[in-house]
Protein backbone atom coordinates (compact mmCIF):
# COMPACT_ATOMS: atom_id res chain seq x y z
CA UNK A 1 0.00 0.00 0.00
CA UNK A 2 1.13 3.55 -0.76
CA UNK A 3 0.80 6.06 2.08
CA UNK A 4 0.58 9.83 1.45
CA UNK A 5 0.61 12.47 4.19
CA UNK A 6 -1.35 15.63 3.36
CA UNK A 7 -1.11 19.07 4.99
CA UNK A 8 -4.80 19.50 5.72
CA UNK A 9 -6.52 22.59 7.13
CA UNK A 10 -3.92 23.06 9.91
CA UNK A 11 -1.22 24.19 7.50
CA UNK A 12 -1.88 27.93 7.81
CA UNK A 13 -2.17 27.71 11.61
CA UNK A 14 1.36 26.29 11.69
CA UNK A 15 3.07 29.19 9.93
CA UNK A 16 5.89 30.28 9.97
CA UNK A 17 7.13 26.66 10.15
CA UNK A 18 5.03 25.52 7.19
CA UNK A 19 6.39 28.32 5.02
CA UNK A 20 9.44 26.10 4.51
CA UNK A 21 8.20 22.52 5.08
CA UNK A 22 5.06 20.40 4.91
CA UNK A 23 3.19 19.70 8.14
CA UNK A 24 4.59 16.15 8.13
CA UNK A 25 8.15 17.41 8.61
CA UNK A 26 7.43 19.28 11.83
CA UNK A 27 9.39 17.78 14.73
CA UNK A 28 7.49 17.09 17.95
CA UNK A 29 8.74 14.57 20.47
CA UNK A 30 11.86 12.76 19.25
CA UNK A 31 10.81 12.28 15.62
CA UNK A 32 9.19 14.35 12.92
CA UNK A 33 5.55 13.51 12.20
CA UNK A 34 6.60 11.82 8.95
CA UNK A 35 9.22 9.71 10.78
CA UNK A 36 6.61 8.62 13.34
CA UNK A 37 4.23 7.41 10.63
CA UNK A 38 6.96 5.64 8.68
CA UNK A 39 8.16 3.84 11.80
CA UNK A 40 4.65 2.72 12.73
CA UNK A 41 3.75 1.71 9.18
CA UNK A 42 7.06 0.10 8.32
CA UNK A 43 6.88 1.93 4.99
CA UNK A 44 8.05 5.14 3.35
CA UNK A 45 5.57 7.96 2.77
CA UNK A 46 5.27 10.87 0.38
CA UNK A 47 3.65 14.28 0.74
CA UNK A 48 0.81 16.42 -0.59
CA UNK A 49 1.71 20.02 0.17
CA UNK A 50 1.85 23.49 -1.41
CA UNK A 51 2.95 23.64 -5.06
CA UNK A 52 6.07 25.69 -4.31
CA UNK A 53 7.26 23.04 -1.82
CA UNK A 54 6.51 20.05 -4.05
CA UNK A 55 9.87 19.96 -5.87
CA UNK A 56 11.64 19.34 -2.57
CA UNK A 57 8.80 17.29 -1.08
CA UNK A 58 7.29 15.35 -4.01
CA UNK A 59 4.22 13.15 -3.98
CA UNK A 60 4.31 9.65 -5.42
CA UNK A 61 0.86 8.36 -6.32
CA UNK A 62 0.16 4.71 -7.07
CA UNK A 63 -2.93 2.78 -8.12
CA UNK A 64 -4.10 2.45 -4.51
CA UNK A 65 -3.26 5.04 -1.85
CA UNK A 66 -4.13 5.82 1.73
CA UNK A 67 -4.15 9.55 2.44
CA UNK A 68 -3.36 10.56 6.04
CA UNK A 69 -3.87 13.94 7.70
CA UNK A 70 -0.33 14.92 8.73
CA UNK A 71 -1.48 16.92 11.75
CA UNK A 72 -2.48 13.63 13.46
CA UNK A 73 0.17 11.79 15.45
CA UNK A 74 0.07 8.00 15.09
CA UNK A 75 -0.55 5.44 17.80
CA UNK A 76 -1.13 1.70 17.60
CA UNK A 77 -4.93 1.72 17.38
CA UNK A 78 -5.06 4.57 14.86
CA UNK A 79 -2.43 2.94 12.65
CA UNK A 80 -4.40 -0.32 12.73
CA UNK A 81 -7.60 1.45 11.71
CA UNK A 82 -5.84 3.24 8.86
CA UNK A 83 -4.04 0.19 7.47
CA UNK A 84 -7.39 -1.67 7.43
CA UNK A 85 -9.06 0.96 5.22
CA UNK A 86 -10.73 -0.35 2.08
CA UNK A 87 -11.86 1.36 -1.11
CA UNK A 88 -14.37 4.19 -0.53
CA UNK A 89 -13.79 4.25 3.22
CA UNK A 90 -12.72 7.27 5.26
CA UNK A 91 -11.94 7.86 8.93
CA UNK A 92 -13.23 10.99 10.64
CA UNK A 93 -12.85 12.22 14.20
CA UNK A 94 -15.94 14.36 14.61
CA UNK A 95 -15.89 16.76 11.67
CA UNK A 96 -12.19 16.34 10.96
CA UNK A 97 -10.85 14.06 8.25
CA UNK A 98 -8.16 11.71 9.52
CA UNK A 99 -7.53 9.35 6.57
CA UNK A 100 -9.16 7.89 3.47
CA UNK A 101 -8.58 5.30 0.76
CA UNK A 102 -8.07 6.79 -2.72
CA UNK A 103 -7.52 5.20 -6.11
CA UNK A 104 -5.34 6.90 -8.69
CA UNK A 105 -8.29 7.11 -11.08
CA UNK A 106 -10.36 9.16 -8.59
CA UNK A 107 -10.00 12.76 -9.72
CA UNK A 108 -12.65 14.16 -7.38
CA UNK A 109 -13.23 12.92 -3.85
CA UNK A 110 -16.80 13.19 -2.57
CA UNK A 111 -17.10 11.88 0.96
CA UNK A 112 -20.88 11.60 0.56
CA UNK A 113 -20.05 8.51 -1.50
CA UNK A 114 -17.75 7.06 1.18
CA UNK A 115 -18.40 4.81 4.13
CA UNK A 116 -17.50 7.02 7.08
CA UNK A 117 -15.77 5.38 10.03
CA UNK A 118 -16.11 7.46 13.19
CA UNK A 119 -12.90 7.21 15.22
CA UNK A 120 -13.76 7.31 18.93
CA UNK A 121 -10.36 7.38 20.63
CA UNK A 122 -8.29 10.48 21.34
CA UNK A 123 -5.78 11.60 18.73
CA UNK A 124 -2.92 13.97 19.49
CA UNK A 125 -3.11 16.64 16.78
CA UNK A 126 -0.66 19.42 15.96
CA UNK A 127 -3.01 22.14 14.76
CA UNK A 128 -1.35 25.33 16.06
CA UNK A 129 2.25 26.42 16.59
CA UNK A 130 1.86 26.28 20.36
CA UNK A 131 0.74 22.65 20.17
CA UNK A 132 4.33 21.79 19.25
CA UNK A 133 5.62 22.60 22.73
CA UNK A 134 2.43 22.09 24.75
CA UNK A 135 1.97 18.51 23.46
CA UNK A 136 5.67 17.70 23.28
CA UNK A 137 5.82 15.82 26.58
CA UNK A 138 3.32 13.18 25.52
CA UNK A 139 4.94 12.96 22.08
CA UNK A 140 8.36 12.30 23.66
CA UNK A 141 6.92 9.50 25.79
CA UNK A 142 5.23 7.87 22.79
CA UNK A 143 8.37 8.12 20.63
CA UNK A 144 10.56 6.85 23.48
CA UNK A 145 8.42 3.73 23.80
CA UNK A 146 8.34 3.27 20.03
CA UNK A 147 12.11 3.60 19.52
CA UNK A 148 13.33 1.69 22.57
CA UNK A 149 10.95 -1.28 22.59
CA UNK A 150 12.89 -4.57 22.89
CA UNK A 151 16.20 -2.69 22.70
CA UNK A 152 18.99 -2.23 25.26
CA UNK A 153 20.46 1.15 26.06
CA UNK A 154 24.16 1.83 26.01
CA UNK A 155 25.58 1.82 29.55
CA UNK A 156 25.33 5.06 31.53
CA UNK A 157 28.87 6.15 32.50
CA UNK A 158 29.47 5.89 36.25
CA UNK A 159 30.44 9.57 36.68
CA UNK A 160 26.84 10.70 36.10
CA UNK A 161 24.27 11.35 38.84
CA UNK A 162 21.16 9.41 37.80
CA UNK A 163 17.54 9.30 38.98
CA UNK A 164 15.23 6.66 37.43
CA UNK A 165 17.81 5.04 35.10
CA UNK A 166 15.12 2.72 33.71
CA UNK A 167 13.66 5.76 31.90
CA UNK A 168 16.94 6.70 30.20
CA UNK A 169 18.03 5.39 26.81
CA UNK A 170 21.42 6.15 25.27
CA UNK A 171 22.17 5.43 21.61
CA UNK A 172 25.51 4.35 20.22
CA UNK A 173 28.23 6.98 20.16
CA UNK A 174 26.60 9.32 22.69
CA UNK A 175 28.84 10.96 25.29
CA UNK A 176 27.97 12.18 28.79
CA UNK A 177 30.10 12.60 31.90
CA UNK A 178 29.50 14.31 35.26
CA UNK A 179 25.90 15.29 34.52
CA UNK A 180 22.70 15.01 36.56
CA UNK A 181 19.84 13.23 34.77
CA UNK A 182 16.45 13.02 36.47
CA UNK A 183 14.08 10.82 34.48
CA UNK A 184 11.52 10.42 37.24
CA UNK A 185 9.19 12.98 35.59
CA UNK A 186 9.59 11.63 32.05
CA UNK A 187 11.98 9.70 29.81
CA UNK A 188 15.35 10.95 28.65
CA UNK A 189 16.46 9.91 25.16
CA UNK A 190 20.05 10.61 24.11
CA UNK A 191 20.51 10.10 20.39
CA UNK A 192 23.33 8.68 18.34
CA UNK A 193 26.58 10.68 18.65
CA UNK A 194 24.89 13.27 20.88
CA UNK A 195 26.78 14.86 23.76
CA UNK A 196 25.89 16.25 27.18
CA UNK A 197 28.82 18.19 28.58
CA UNK A 198 29.93 18.27 32.20
CA UNK A 199 27.90 20.01 34.86
CA UNK A 200 24.60 19.95 32.96
CA UNK A 201 21.43 19.34 34.97
CA UNK A 202 18.51 17.79 33.11
CA UNK A 203 14.98 16.83 34.10
CA UNK A 204 12.96 14.79 31.60
CA UNK A 205 11.11 14.39 29.39
CA UNK A 206 14.03 15.17 27.06
CA UNK A 207 14.76 14.26 23.45
CA UNK A 208 18.37 14.98 22.54
CA UNK A 209 18.49 13.96 18.91
CA UNK A 210 21.32 12.65 16.75
CA UNK A 211 24.60 14.63 16.92
CA UNK A 212 23.04 17.35 19.09
CA UNK A 213 24.95 18.83 22.03
CA UNK A 214 24.13 20.30 25.43
CA UNK A 215 26.98 22.56 26.50
CA UNK A 216 28.74 22.93 29.85
CA UNK A 217 26.60 23.65 32.90
CA UNK A 218 23.25 23.83 31.08
CA UNK A 219 19.89 23.57 32.84
CA UNK A 220 17.16 21.78 30.89
CA UNK A 221 13.61 21.39 32.21
CA UNK A 222 11.46 19.00 30.25
CA UNK A 223 9.54 18.53 28.17
CA UNK A 224 12.26 19.62 25.76
CA UNK A 225 13.41 18.52 22.32
CA UNK A 226 16.83 19.41 20.98
CA UNK A 227 16.76 18.47 17.31
CA UNK A 228 19.55 16.87 15.26
CA UNK A 229 22.86 18.75 15.02
CA UNK A 230 21.63 21.52 17.34
CA UNK A 231 23.77 23.01 20.10
CA UNK A 232 22.27 24.49 23.26
CA UNK A 233 23.40 26.06 26.50
CA UNK A 234 22.02 28.11 29.37
CA UNK A 235 18.45 27.49 30.57
CA UNK A 236 15.73 25.82 28.48
CA UNK A 237 12.22 24.91 29.61
CA UNK A 238 9.35 23.27 27.71
CA UNK A 239 10.70 24.07 24.26
CA UNK A 240 11.27 22.39 20.88
CA UNK A 241 14.22 23.06 18.56
CA UNK A 242 13.69 21.40 15.18
CA UNK A 243 17.32 20.87 14.18
CA UNK A 244 20.56 22.48 12.98
CA UNK A 245 19.98 25.45 15.28
CA UNK A 246 22.11 27.03 18.00
CA UNK A 247 21.37 28.50 21.39
CA UNK A 248 24.92 27.99 22.48
CA UNK A 249 25.23 30.36 25.42
CA UNK A 250 23.58 31.51 28.65
CA UNK A 251 20.09 32.94 28.47
CA UNK A 252 16.54 31.61 28.90
CA UNK A 253 14.34 29.92 26.30
CA UNK A 254 10.94 28.82 27.58
CA UNK A 255 7.64 27.58 26.10
CA UNK A 256 9.08 28.19 22.66
CA UNK A 257 9.70 26.63 19.25
CA UNK A 258 12.69 27.29 17.00
CA UNK A 259 12.83 26.09 13.41
CA UNK A 260 15.97 24.95 11.58
CA UNK A 261 19.12 27.02 10.99
CA UNK A 262 18.26 29.51 13.75
CA UNK A 263 20.85 31.13 16.00
CA UNK A 264 20.26 32.92 19.30
CA UNK A 265 23.09 35.24 20.34
CA UNK A 266 24.67 35.04 23.79
CA UNK A 267 22.39 36.01 26.69
CA UNK A 268 19.24 36.05 24.55
CA UNK A 269 16.16 35.78 26.79
CA UNK A 270 12.47 35.40 26.11
CA UNK A 271 9.56 36.13 28.39
CA UNK A 272 7.00 33.34 28.60
CA UNK A 273 4.55 34.96 31.06
CA UNK A 274 2.84 38.34 30.84
CA UNK A 275 3.25 40.71 33.78
CA UNK A 276 -0.51 40.65 34.39
CA UNK A 277 -0.67 36.83 34.01
CA UNK A 278 -3.20 37.23 31.18
CA UNK A 279 -3.79 34.80 28.34
CA UNK A 280 -1.11 35.04 25.66
CA UNK A 281 -2.09 36.01 22.12
CA UNK A 282 0.03 35.09 19.08
CA UNK A 283 0.17 36.57 15.61
CA UNK A 284 -2.24 34.81 13.24
CA UNK A 285 -1.14 34.90 9.59
CA UNK A 286 -4.67 34.29 8.32
CA UNK A 287 -6.48 37.05 10.20
CA UNK A 288 -3.41 39.32 10.32
CA UNK A 289 -4.14 39.91 13.98
CA UNK A 290 -3.36 38.38 17.35
CA UNK A 291 -5.24 35.19 18.24
CA UNK A 292 -5.99 33.70 21.64
CA UNK A 293 -3.93 30.66 22.55
CA UNK A 294 -5.66 29.64 25.77
CA UNK A 295 -2.19 29.60 27.35
CA UNK A 296 -0.75 31.55 30.24
CA UNK A 297 2.79 30.50 29.32
CA UNK A 298 3.95 31.03 25.74
CA UNK A 299 7.32 32.35 24.60
CA UNK A 300 9.06 32.61 21.22
CA UNK A 301 7.97 31.15 17.87
CA UNK A 302 10.83 31.50 15.34
CA UNK A 303 10.87 30.33 11.71
CA UNK A 304 13.78 28.80 9.80
CA UNK A 305 17.00 30.74 9.13
CA UNK A 306 16.17 33.51 11.63
CA UNK A 307 18.78 34.87 14.01
CA UNK A 308 19.25 37.38 16.80
CA UNK A 309 22.22 39.24 18.24
CA UNK A 310 23.64 39.13 21.76
CA UNK A 311 21.46 40.29 24.66
CA UNK A 312 18.28 40.19 22.58
CA UNK A 313 15.05 40.32 24.62
CA UNK A 314 11.80 38.88 23.29
CA UNK A 315 8.38 39.72 24.73
CA UNK A 316 5.89 37.04 25.74
CA UNK A 317 4.29 35.50 22.66
CA UNK A 318 6.65 36.80 19.99
CA UNK A 319 6.39 35.38 16.46
CA UNK A 320 9.42 35.71 14.17
CA UNK A 321 9.09 34.70 10.54
CA UNK A 322 11.62 33.11 8.18
CA UNK A 323 15.11 34.56 7.61
CA UNK A 324 14.78 37.53 9.98
CA UNK A 325 17.70 39.21 11.77
CA UNK A 326 17.00 40.89 15.11
CA UNK A 327 19.50 42.96 17.11
CA UNK A 328 19.85 46.02 19.32
CA UNK A 329 18.66 47.07 22.77
CA UNK A 330 15.09 46.99 24.06
CA UNK A 331 12.22 44.68 23.15
CA UNK A 332 11.41 44.37 19.44
CA UNK A 333 7.77 44.13 18.34
CA UNK A 334 6.02 40.81 19.06
CA UNK A 335 5.45 40.04 15.38
CA UNK A 336 8.53 40.23 13.17
CA UNK A 337 7.79 39.44 9.51
CA UNK A 338 9.97 37.18 7.41
CA UNK A 339 13.06 38.82 5.88
CA UNK A 340 13.13 41.64 8.42
CA UNK A 341 16.35 43.30 9.56
CA UNK A 342 16.53 45.39 12.75
CA UNK A 343 15.07 45.61 16.23
CA UNK A 344 13.38 47.96 18.69
CA UNK A 345 14.71 50.99 16.81
CA UNK A 346 12.98 49.88 13.61
CA UNK A 347 13.14 47.38 10.77
CA UNK A 348 14.03 47.30 7.10
CA UNK A 349 13.77 44.54 4.50
CA UNK A 350 16.46 41.85 4.56
CA UNK A 351 16.95 41.30 0.85
CA UNK A 352 17.24 37.77 -0.53
CA UNK A 353 20.60 38.62 -2.10
CA UNK A 354 22.08 39.08 1.37
CA UNK A 355 20.17 36.11 2.83
CA UNK A 356 21.48 33.83 0.09
CA UNK A 357 25.05 34.83 0.92
CA UNK A 358 24.61 33.74 4.53
CA UNK A 359 22.52 30.55 4.25
CA UNK A 360 25.08 28.47 2.27
CA UNK A 361 27.83 29.37 4.76
CA UNK A 362 25.67 28.43 7.75
CA UNK A 363 24.54 25.15 6.21
CA UNK A 364 28.00 24.16 5.02
CA UNK A 365 29.18 24.21 8.64
CA UNK A 366 26.83 21.24 9.21
CA UNK A 367 27.80 19.60 5.90
CA UNK A 368 24.42 20.38 4.34
CA UNK A 369 24.07 21.90 0.87
CA UNK A 370 21.96 24.99 0.21
CA UNK A 371 20.21 23.75 -2.92
CA UNK A 372 18.38 25.48 -5.75
CA UNK A 373 15.19 24.01 -4.24
CA UNK A 374 15.95 25.71 -0.90
CA UNK A 375 16.62 28.98 -2.71
CA UNK A 376 13.36 28.77 -4.66
CA UNK A 377 11.37 28.11 -1.48
CA UNK A 378 12.88 31.12 0.29
CA UNK A 379 12.28 33.33 -2.76
CA UNK A 380 8.63 32.30 -2.69
CA UNK A 381 8.39 33.04 1.04
CA UNK A 382 9.96 36.46 0.46
CA UNK A 383 7.29 37.33 -2.11
CA UNK A 384 4.43 35.78 -0.13
CA UNK A 385 5.30 37.75 3.02
CA UNK A 386 5.80 41.17 1.43
CA UNK A 387 2.41 42.32 2.69
CA UNK A 388 3.54 41.90 6.32
CA UNK A 389 6.62 44.10 5.97
CA UNK A 390 4.83 47.39 6.60
CA UNK A 391 7.45 49.05 8.79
Amino acid sequence: MNYILFDGPSRNNLLPFTFTRPVADIRVGILTIREKWETHLGATTTIVTEDYLSDKYPMVEMEENIMINASCLPHKELVEAITNLKENQAIFEGEELVAFFAKEAQDDINFDDFEIIEYQQDIIKIEHTWDIFSKNGEAIKQDFNLLTKDRTSQAIPASNNIIAPENIFIEEGAELEFTTLNASKGPIYIGKNAEIMEGSIIRGPLALCESAAIKLGSKIYGPATIGPHSKVGGEISNSVIFGYSSKGHDGFLGDSVLGEWCNLGADTNNSNLKNNYAEVRLWDYQTQGFAKTGLQFCGLIMGDHSKCGINTMFNTGTVVGVSANIFGSGFPRNFIPSFSWGGNAGFSTYLTKKAFEVAPIVMKRRNVEFTDQDKAILEHVFEETKRFRRY
